[in-house]
């Protein structure tokens, strides 16, 4: 889980093609979680996670490594 867009869809070149055909939206399925809150804690975790290997990143950059 080292992503930001978990929440989102992430839909196939074919599964794009079918969603023109697919007026009410049937087709599109996005990750679930059991409630909103458990839903925030994920995002919020994996945006923090993200900002932290940023920061990583930066450091060792700076450092040199």
């Amino acid at each position: 889980m080292n992503r930001t867009d978990f929440l989102f869809a992430s839909p196939s070149f074919i599964g794009g093609m079918a969603a023109v055909l697919d007026m009410g939206a049937t087709l599109t399925i996005y990750n679930e979680s059991k409630t909103p809150e458990e839903a925030d804690a994920k995002a919020i975790a994996c945006d923090w996670r993200v900002v932290g290997n940023d920061i990583k990143s930066a450091m060792k950059s700076f450092d040199g490594k």
